[in-house]
């Protein structure tokens, strides 16, 4: 039995209301195949970031993780999963005097961050290749769900990482794009770090964690628009959205978290 409230309930009254819905297999984001697929170029996930906006609160994630990381005034940055580089170049051209590293595993995405002249290296989550007690922050945004041992990951955080310096990390809820994805009967993506679980596998590394949580829309033009969107994910999902007429506006959810103080057992 599905309990009211829960995850499942929620998706349960979306695809109630979506007439003539079949199922579609959902995915796996932690999946290495996946992920490997997923970043081999840019195209994928710059089509995701177009359609964001922010929410009722008028907040944006990336705006409250730039303030966070900004008003801690760090002298070295290193940001796992970086992407394009968008981000990283926003804080270097904020901060000129800052360290900032950018890596990630994919060569297409660091061969996109260095074209915007962000410093940039292809490295794993859990094998920055940084110094230990080296870092004032690390930013690890939207990338946790893909890494294949999150532990691994976050002891590799704690073990480069100063005394008095945090992790920044962002991620999406359970609930993110629920009635887009019911609309075309597809379980929602498989991820292993949620708003809703994100804040106890931090504190298995970490003594303090705080937590923003922000409602954000993404906004479609036109049919063709979210099942573009869809094709990101998995072409079959495209082709599984029913036709709609005009525009359509989905949420999202999703958290920054700031975790400080790493547990001695994890550096």
């Amino acid at each position: 039995m599905i309990s009211p409230g829960s995850p499942d309930h929620w998706y349960s009254l979306c695809w109630r209301d979506t007439p003539e819905v079949i199922p579609v297999e959902s995915v796996n984001v932690g999946d290495p195949g996946h992920v490997a697929d997923q970043y081999a170029t840019t195209d994928r996930l710059r089509s995701r970031m177009s359609v964001w906006g922010p929410g009722a609160t008028g907040l944006d994630p990336t705006d409250v993780l730039f303030e966070e990381l900004v008003a801690r005034s760090p002298q070295k940055v290193l940001e796992i999963g970086g992407g394009t580089g968008a981000f990283a170049k926003r804080v270097v051209d904020a901060l000129p005097g800052v360290d900032y590293l950018a890596t990630d595993a994919s060569p297409a995405m660091v061969a996109a961050a260095r074209a915007k002249g962000v410093r940039a290296e292809a490295r794993s989550a859990e094998a920055t290749g940084q110094p230990a007690g080296s870092i004032d922050v690390v930013v690890a945004a939207w990338m946790l769900y893909h890494v294949p041992s999150l532990d691994a990951a976050l002891a590799e955080v704690c073990r480069v990482m100063r005394p008095g310096g945090a992790l920044l990390a962002v991620t999406n809820g359970e609930q993110h794009l629920a009635t887009l994805f019911a609309a075309a009967g597809v379980t929602p993506p498989r991820s292993t770090f949620t708003s809703e679980n994100g804040e106890a596998m931090l504190q298995r590394h970490f003594e303090r964690v705080t937590r923003v949580d922000i409602e954000t829309i993404a906004t479609f033009p036109d049919h063709a628009s979210a099942a573009a969107y869809l094709a990101t994910v998995d072409v079959t999902w495209a082709a599984a959205l029913p036709a709609f007429e005009g525009a359509r506006q989905d949420t999202g959810f999703t958290t920054v978290f700031t975790a400080t103080a790493p547990r001695a057992a994890t550096r």
